[in-house]
């Protein structure tokens, strides 16, 4: 299997480390393989890739769409570095507002998969980094899409920063919610 599928501490969201083959020529590896994903219950379709590059300290997010056009997303960086994270938003979840967190690079080519029912966000670290990702459910809808502010201290991520103050925030992100005042629809169906 091109594949390994790492369980985290909240089982929906898995980390993915696909098999590279390296040579003198450079690299190769499957980033996506239906079949192969299907196995561990990841059955989707995905809709719509989507591409960004930010510099260093720019964080995006904590961002999620609430049904009936949730998204799930498979993330990984292909330039550079981040610190990606998923936040539990299914109301009744045992693990409801409890977060995750992985860097995923170019170097060390990891994916997450981050299911409906998750805010996701990530901090970039490198001085430039460029993120990729897949998303199943639906398309991008600006009537559903909603967020959670990155800092809110109940949720308490631990982001890996030396100085709070240079993070740098799109004006709807620095305006966000915190979890206790957020539009969320998700219920956990155990």
């Amino acid at each position: 299997m091109p594949f390994e599928f790492i369980k985290t501490d909240i089982p929906e969201v898995i980390l993915v480390k696909p098999v590279v083959f390296k040579d003198n020529r450079g690299f190769f590896m499957e980033t996506y393989k239906k079949s192969n994903f299907e196995k561990v219950g990841i059955n989707t379709d995905f809709v719509q890739d989507n591409h960004s590059k930010s510099i260093k300290g720019v964080l995006r997010g904590l961002h999620y769409q609430n049904e009936p056009f949730a998204q799930g997303k498979l993330v990984r960086c292909i330039r550079g570095k981040i610190f990606d994270v998923a936040v539990d938003i299914r109301k009744g979840s045992p693990t409801f507002g409890k977060w995750i967190g992985y860097e995923l690079s170019e170097e060390n080519k990891l994916m997450l998969w981050i299911p409906k029912g998750f805010a996701h966000g990530f901090l970039t670290l490198s001085e430039e980094a460029e993120v990729i990702y897949k998303v199943s459910g639906e398309e991008y809808s600006p009537q559903y899409d909603a967020g959670i502010i990155w800092n809110d201290p109940d949720i308490g991520i631990k982001w890996p920063l030396d100085n709070i103050d240079e993070v740098l925030l799109s004006d709807k992100d620095k305006n966000l919610p915190n979890l206790k005042n957020a539009d969320i629809n998700f219920v956990y169906g155990g």
